[in-house]
């Protein structure tokens, strides 16, 4: 029998004019929330605070450096309990008149134990691309920007009021050389009617002197959706999918409950 194919869906990419070119082996993003002084100023904010996922890429960075969704090759996830041999991409995406936004999971990374089982060695993200539009229903995906929210920002969005804010700030090279040269900045608003939410990203890299502001706007439904798709996926790109899935009950181990104490309450 021929071994399971990998099924591999690319973002979406309608009508693209311009021809797709090389991006590097991190992805980056750009795009700054467009002032709106119309709007009112939103009744909370939530905290900065710095992702554990690249997604700095080079475009000058050759095709064979990026697979479909302009990340360097994966390589093949160790087999899991519960899992399955080939790869399935997933994507929602969202079309407005200045830009496209789309949603990509990515799931954790498993390391082996000497036991024979498995641990997450890094919890997955949900990959949001910024494309700008070029014409009417047309996109530049070679242009794209791109931004990885961790499971702690997709909790922070899932949980904002209709009038809340929240800003999200990346830099790539936190703690290298490099360290402030990438600026990205998410802003995630209320529209003025108070229907929907404003996306906007914006990105400086003076590594490649790029200065670049993406926004578009969020109907409720919309959000509803994007609502939705997070609180099934966190469990998943956090392993504990996989944990669950992993569970015999022939092979479960007795669990004797530690005599408890006020004092040992407080030392946990």
């Amino acid at each position: 029998m021929p071994p399971p194919l990998s099924v591999s869906h690319p973002s979406p990419q309608p009508l693209s004019l311009l021809p797709r070119h090389a991006r590097g082996p991190h992805p980056h993003s750009i795009a700054l929330a467009q002032p709106l002084s119309s709007r009112a100023p939103p009744a909370s904010a939530c905290s900065v605070v710095p992702a554990r996922h690249s997604d700095y890429f080079d475009p000058r960075a050759p095709p064979s450096q990026r697979d479909a969704y302009g990340q360097p090759p994966l390589e093949r996830d160790p087999p899991v309990p519960g899992g399955q041999a080939g790869r399935v991409f997933a994507s929602y995406s969202i079309y407005k008149g200045k830009a496209a936004l789309a949603f990509d999971p990515r799931p954790p990374q498993f390391v082996p134990l000497e036991s024979g089982a498995y641990k997450v060695a890094k919890e997955g993200f949900v990959l949001l691309q910024f494309a700008p539009a070029v014409g009417p229903r047309q996109y530049d995906w070679t242009r794209k920007q791109v931004f990885s929210l961790s499971v702690w920002e997709m909790g922070t969005l899932l949980t904002l009021g209709l009038t809340d804010s929240c800003e999200f700030f990346h830099d790539p090279f936190k703690g290298r050389s490099d360290e402030g040269k990438v600026r990205k900045v998410l802003k995630v608003e209320p529209t003025p009617d108070g229907n929907g939410r404003f996306f906007n990203l914006s990105v400086q890299n003076r590594l490649l002197n790029v200065d670049e502001n993406i926004y578009i706007p969020i109907t409720k439904g919309e959000y509803a959706v994007i609502v939705s798709t997070f609180n099934y996926i966190i469990p998943h790109i956090m392993g504990w999918s996989t944990f669950t899935n992993s569970i015999k009950p022939e092979e479960s181990q007795p669990y004797n409950r530690p005599q408890s104490s006020p004092e040992l309450e407080w030392r946990r």
